[in-house]
Parts: structure tokens; sequence; C-alpha cells
């Protein structure tokens, strides 16, 4: 037995040969931990989150899958990005991390005011395409060929105007914007809120881009069937893959020849001319409301300014 209460002795005695093997890691990354709150701010974690996962969103999505759904919740998730810039400009930290700068915020500017021109134009386009849809519905119940081909035209123009707004979405943030300049240091909150709004800027054209251009060459494409573009070339394919399906895969080419066409044939075009009606309303909707949001963002960044 006192052998046994000696070994025990001894095993006990081991342990204070080594006292400070592990407090002073646990210190030092306690206060590593400890200094990182004090640095950012939730709200610039949050912005950061919901554009990472619009771009997570954006890049999974197969291209084939691409309706008027999904363009339309990609324009709800940019709204809040924007929604987002827009409070964090709200902050006494933020204005006075940019007040510092007023080049840099003055190109951001000009950059927010791009955005809410080209936004304005293409309002302005989808809703002369609503219009000219709701026409062309009322022609197809008389069965007026004539204003059927003037809709197609019309058709035609709208989708050369969307082309010219893609071209210019693609010009936006040009400029090089630097966050570890002289006045300011990696890591800082200044960096982060600079970072934040580049990347806002980025996502915006992203999504921009497949909404214009989506609608453009969906517009372009609709002479052609989807076998046909599938056999015509991997190019021309691709192409088509980045419209929108509903546009797609309507049947322009069936709006001709209307007193021709048989009963079941009729209604089958009359219900798909409603439907995209209803695509087109949608994306007026989702494309207004970031309209919006670009106006609010641009006149925060304004009152940094002044």
């Amino acid at each position: 037995m006192a052998t046994k209460m000696v070994a025990n002795f001894r095993r006990s005695l081991s342990f204070p040969n080594h006292p400070n093997s592990t407090p002073k890691p646990k210190k030092t990354f306690h206060v590593r931990s400890a200094s990182l709150p004090c640095r950012s701010h939730p709200l610039i974690s949050q912005l950061k989150d919901e554009i990472n996962e619009l771009k997570s969103y954006v890049i999974t999505t197969n291209q084939e899958t691409r309706s008027t759904a999904w363009l339309c919740d990609c324009l709800i998730r940019l709204k809040a990005v924007h929604e987002s810039l827009d409070d964090l400009m709200q902050l006494p930290q933020t204005r006075d991390s940019l007040s510092g700068d007023n080049e840099l915020v003055e190109n951001i500017l000009e950059d927010f005011l791009k955005f809410v021109d080209v936004y304005g134009i293409f309002q302005s386009l989808i809703l002369t395409m609503k219009e000219e849809h709701l026409a062309a519905q009322v022609a197809l119940r008389k069965k007026d060929d004539a204003k059927m081909v003037l809709y197609l035209k019309g058709l035609k123009k709208i989708a050369k105007e969307m082309e010219r707004v893609e071209e210019t979405i693609q010009c936006i943030g040009n400029y090089h914007i630097a966050p570890a300049s002289s006045t300011f240091q990696v890591g800082d909150i200044d960096a982060e809120i600079i970072e934040a709004i580049k990347d806002v800027a980025e996502v915006t054209i992203v999504i921009s881009n497949a909404l214009f251009k989506g609608i453009s060459l969906s517009l372009t494409l609709r002479k052609c069937s989807w076998v046909g573009l599938s056999i015509a070339g991997k190019s021309k394919r691709v192409r088509a893959e980045e419209g929108i399906q509903e546009f797609l895969h309507f049947g322009f080419d069936n709006l001709t020849n209307l007193k021709k066409k048989g009963d079941e044939d009729f209604k089958l075009v009359v219900k798909k001319m409603r439907n995209l009606e209803d695509c087109i309303v949608s994306i007026e909707i989702g494309s207004d409301k970031v309209f919006r949001s670009l106006i609010n963002s641009r006149v925060s960044l304004l009152n940094v300014l002044t």
C-alpha cells in the first residue's frame, strides 16, 4: 500500500514541473480575438455576406435555368445589398472614414450616377416593351397580322437599345480604388468600407449585365429555335443560354399568319402572350426596386461628400 501511495505522490509532483506550458498561448490568442470587434462593424460583415451570397447564387445557377423568376430573385437580392450599403453610409464612422478623400468619393458618386442613369433608361425601355406587348395582345385577338409585324419590329428596336445599355454598364468602375493607400491601412475600418463599396459596384454590374444582356439576346435570337441554336455551333448556343428562358422559348414566329391558325394553336399563342406579359411586369417591378435603392445609395454617398 505504501508503495502505491508513493507512486501516486510522485505522479502528482510531476505536474508543477511545467507550470507555464499552456497559459501564455491562451493569453495571446485572447488578446488577438478581442481586438477584431473593435476594428469592424456588424453592418460591414452583413453587407459582405449578402454580396458573397449573391455572387455564389449567380455562379452556381446553370445558365439554362436562368428564368424570369431567377432574374427577379437576383434583383431582390441586389436591392437588399444596396439597402445594407445605405445603412452603412448612415453611420458617422463611415462618413468620417470617407470624408478625408473627396476624389475617391466623387469617383464612386460618378459610378452610382451612371447606375441610376442606366436603370432610368432601362425602366423607360421595359415600360415601352410592356405597352407594346399589351397593344399586341389586342391585335392578336383581332388577328391583325399587320400590327403584329409592327410589334416584332418594335421588339427588334428595343433589343438594340438594350445592347447600348449593356455597353454602358461595362464602362462603370474602370478607375482604381486602392484601400491600402497612404491614408488607409489594410485591416482598418476605412479600408473595409471602401472595399465593401467597391464590391457593391462590382456585383451591381454582374446582375445588371445579366438583366440587360438577357433581354437583348432573347429578343435578338427570337427567330431561332432552341434546337437550331444547339446545332448551329457552340458559341451561338452559349450566347442563347445567357438569355431569359421564357423569351427564348416563346416562339415569336408564331405571331404571324394568325388567320390561318386553328383554334387550339390560336389559344396557345394567346396563353403564351399572357404569360410573357407577367414576365415583363415582374422584371419591371424588380428593376424599379433596384432603381430606387440606387438613388438612395447615391444620395447617402452625396451626403458624405457635402
